[in-house]
């Protein structure tokens, strides 16, 4: 297994995500809407929290430090291309612009399409931003191009490899430092039996990762390999249900996922071999996957979003409401945010 990488940042001293000047002073925070908490156990210490902008697009707060997930910031009756002959018209607004957003520390890319990367986006990033992506991704933001130029920050990771982010501007009691840890998980685009190596269709759904993102504590300045785990959340990405997907629960080796956030949505394109073919979960996969990884919450993500997205947030609330699972599910509107709260992680796992 690859050595682990570590990555420092400093939230007091941050890299700019955008590489022009911003026609209006930065926001200092996210402009949330309505807050929700646990759904069974809320409390009011919370120190950290998910806000969702649309799509799969959020930002993982805690304290200072921002994590920005596939970032997609089109407005309704845009349009993106997702592959020859393939293309999807947005339906809704973001929260936000991304000129509206106050500073954030790096992004955290599932895989290189433009629902997840639009090229308004791709175009209006710092070429020296820290993104973690796929190898696929990284391939594809940093190799030369007449017509743009490359990412220079870019960290790659395969399903099970890591990196862990050491946050450099804050140590908390007893000498612990902030960390995060990043982990590539499993996800495929792909329903199973179909032939991925069509040329045409491998384009119009590229490899794509999982992502375990644990917050945490290190002690000192020691890079360990391992951090002192506080809140673990699961980012699914756009994967379809699996057999790749229970390696998940083998590689937790039965620690507590206190949140996934799952991209559903159904998403429906013409295939190599049939007329449509669906590369992400809709609602039952949904379920399934809650099933498999036994999240404490829930939080849906990537619906309603595009016109290819044709399974609805409606079916998953009934099939959760059906299975007796809605007091582990959370709804966010685009604005929304869920507190949470990391726990104090006195030494590494």
């Amino acid at each position: 297994m690859p050595d682990i990488e570590h990555i420092h940042l400093d939230p007091t001293n941050r890299v700019p995500l955008l590489r022009y000047a911003r026609s209006k002073e930065q926001a200092s925070h996210l402009p949330v809407k309505n807050f929700k908490g646990h759904p069974q156990e809320p409390t009011s210490q919370e120190d950290a929290k998910i806000y969702f902008i649309g799509t799969a697009t959020t930002v993982i707060e805690w304290g200072d430090f921002r994590i920005l997930t596939d970032p997609n910031f089109l407005h309704a009756g845009d349009h993106v291309h997702l592959g020859p002959g393939v293309s999807a018209t947005r339906r809704t607004n973001p929260a936000l612009d991304i000129e509206e957003l106050p500073a954030v520390d790096c992004v955290l890319l599932s895989h290189y399409h433009e629902d997840h990367f639009d090229k308004l986006v791709e175009d209006s990033l710092n070429r020296a931003f820290p993104i973690i992506t796929t190898p696929h991704a990284m391939q594809c933001l940093t190799s030369p191009d007449q017509n743009k130029e490359p990412f220079t920050r870019v960290t790659s990771l395969d399903p099970f490899e890591s990196s862990i982010l050491h946050i450099d501007s804050h140590s908390g009691q007893n000498g612990q430092n902030r960390a995060v840890k990043v982990s590539g998980l499993p996800g495929k685009h792909v329903p199973p039996g179909l032939l991925s190596a069509a040329n045409d269709f491998v384009q119009a759904v590229p490899p794509t990762n999982g992502w375990l993102v644990e917050l945490g504590y290190q002690q000192g300045n020691i890079m360990e390999d391992e951090i002192g785990v506080g809140y673990r959340i699961y980012v699914t990405g756009d994967t379809l249900y699996v057999d790749e997907l229970k390696k998940i629960p083998e590689y937790l080796k039965n620690q507590r996922l206190d949140l996934m956030l799952v991209h559903l949505g159904g998403t429906t394109i013409p295939g190599p071999f049939m007329p449509l073919i669906m590369v992400t979960m809709d609602a039952k996969q949904g379920l399934q996957l809650m099933r498999l990884v036994d999240p404490d919450v829930t939080i849906p993500i990537h619906y309603d979003d595009y016109n290819v997205f044709l399974s609805p947030l409606y079916d998953f609330k009934d099939q959760v409401d059906k299975d007796g699972y809605e007091k582990r599910v959370v709804y966010l509107d685009r604005g929304d945010a869920y507190k949470f709260s990391v726990k104090d992680a006195p030494s590494a796992l």
